[in-house]
């Protein structure tokens, strides 16, 4: 039985042994060692099977070394790897060497080729096999050298940005006409061109399992606070995702409540919008490959508010921002009130406008409830398909489109014409909503505001928004009270939530959320 034992304790000794070896054997075999020929055969055996990659063997003049370029053909500025990588090691290269002392192998090579031969700004080493072949993949260019060990790691990348222009999703009359790109930099330098400010703050994360993208978060160090800063950077390393396409992606996975109709996370096209944001303290968070930034906490009012309240005069704006909130109930509770009022309290409506009600419905087969359904998909279908038409016929459309069967519908005797007014009314109040995502939240509630003014009438459309009220005090973003200043009552706050303060009232420096998420325990 001793025997057994020993034999069984022995065998399992060596399979740990064995599976040890196997583990350094595989680990080892990733990594580059400066033996040109191995190391070559490793790089093509990962990547070489591509149409698109380039692999150029030659040889370093003056001193016939061999040596090898890979990069990825479209990625890769062509005419910065001839003129400044090619040309100066094969042509170049002899006229400086004639100087120095005679050698060609190691460090002492290696840091010679970098500091006096490569006219190149960006320049790593690299050891590892996947991330040199990651970084090729992203648009450098991998530089091989006999007896040299590391890989140089030369910054070519090929500027692929579009020309700024003017936002799409979020027009404006006055203030910078200025939108974000696709490319992380130009977006970072946009963010910097704002004004100078040694206090702006840009860390770089990467995200992706399989698809590797470059994220930053960006706040300033004076007025945000650390604790947000750190629950921002935690949250963004949970990501575990194989591709992050959008910052939509990101939004849905740091965002605290994922059952709320509410938007947790701003995005937005516009820096000055993310500029104004960094200022209150707030955190920003852009993605490379996107137009669109993240602003980190929200709160219902900066759905309404715009940046371009503060280009304008303060009585104006004041109107216009009041006018913001009234279209917002309109588009929220338009329907609802029509149903409920139609249905349940024609009491409370003056004799002569009910009188031209009945006449308007007679003979409309439906309830109140049908009727805007109806009416609410048909809108809802038009919206949509207008945002997916080319742009020449797509806005047309929808008019067209929408009067079509508006006038249609009434002829038909589906549908009455005081609904079709409504239910216009309410898109159209849906539209001055500055932020795109919040509308698409009070078109989602809208309906079930309908459903509750059918059933209880009035007392249906109190209930549902004491239910509104209650989901949004217990709401927050990344410990933000949602509806804050009105929760935690702040009254200094109070001032420019509504009416905008004139530009001599208002306070100059903010301050730090952490006072926001004090004042509101968890």
């Amino acid at each position: 039985m001793k025997r057994r034992i020993v034999k069984i304790k022995q065998k399992l000794d060596f399979e740990i042994k064995k599976n040890n070896i196997q583990k350094f054997s595989q680990e080892t075999s990733n990594y580059l060692k400066g033996e040109f020929a191995k190391d070559l055969d490793l790089v093509r055996k990962e990547i070489g099977h591509n149409a698109d990659v380039i692999i150029r063997e030659f040889h370093i003049g003056g001193i016939n070394v061999r040596s090898a370029i890979i990069f990825v053909e479209g990625l890769s500025d062509k005419e910065l790897i001839e003129k400044h990588i090619l040309k100066s090691l094969m042509t170049g290269f002899s006229e400086k060497y004639d100087h120095e002392p005679l050698f060609t192998k190691g460090n002492v090579f290696k840091e010679f080729i970098k500091n006096q031969i490569l006219f190149i700004s960006e320049l790593a080493e690299e050891q590892d096999l996947k991330k040199t072949v990651s970084k090729v993949l992203s648009g450098w260019t991998a530089l091989l050298i006999d007896g040299v060990p590391n890989v140089l790691i030369l910054g070519t990348c090929k500027d692929k940005s579009r020309n700024i222009e003017e936002p799409v999703s979020e027009s404006l009359v006055r203030g910078p006409r200025v939108g974000f790109t696709e490319t992380l930099s130009d977006n970072t330098a946009l963010l910097r061109q704002h004004g100078e400010n040694h206090n702006l703050s840009i860390i770089k994360f990467q995200v992706g399992k399989r698809t590797k993208k470059e994220l930053v978060i960006v706040y300033i160090k004076e007025t945000a606070d650390q604790d947000l800063i750190e629950e921002v950077k935690e949250r963004i390393k949970k990501i575990n995702i194989d591709d992050v396409s959008e910052t939509g992606c990101v939004e849905q996975i740091i965002e605290d409540n994922h059952l709320s109709p509410f938007m947790q996370v701003q995005n937005t096209e516009r820096p000055d919008r993310v500029f104004s944001a960094l200022v209150e303290g707030k955190v920003a968070i852009l993605l490379d490959g996107t137009p669109f930034a993240l602003i980190v906490p929200v709160s219902f009012s900066m759905l309404l508010h715009s940046p371009e309240d503060y280009n304008e005069r303060w009585i104006p704006s004041s109107l216009i921002r009041l006018l913001r909130y009234f279209a917002a109930a309109i588009s929220l509770f338009g329907p609802s009130l029509y149903i409920a009022f139609v249905s349940f309290h024609q009491g409370l409506i003056p004799t002569k406008l009910v009188m031209s009600i009945i006449g308007m419905r007679e003979g409309v087969p439906f309830p109140a409830l049908i009727e805007a359904l109806i009416m609410e998909v048909a809108i809802e279908i038009l919206r949509e398909a207008g945002l997916r038409l080319p742009k020449p016929i797509g806005p047309a459309m929808g008019i067209v489109g929408g009067l079509i069967i508006g006038e249609a519908a009434v002829q038909a005797g589906i549908v009455s014409p005081i609904m079709v007014i409504v239910v216009a009314l309410t898109a159209i109040s849906s539209f001055a909503i500055p932020q795109y995502s919040a509308g698409i939240s009070f078109r989602m509630l809208r309906f079930a505001a309908m459903f509750f003014a059918a059933l209880f009438g009035l007392y249906g459309v109190v209930l549902f928004f004491l239910f509104l009220c209650s989901h949004l005090v217990q709401l927050k973003s990344f410990g933000v009270p949602y509806i804050s200043p009105v929760v935690p009552y702040r009254i200094s706050d109070l001032k420019d939530l509504i009416v905008r303060r004139p530009s001599p009232m208002r306070i100059k420096s903010h301050s730090k959320m952490k006072n926001t998420k004090d004042s509101f325990p968890e």
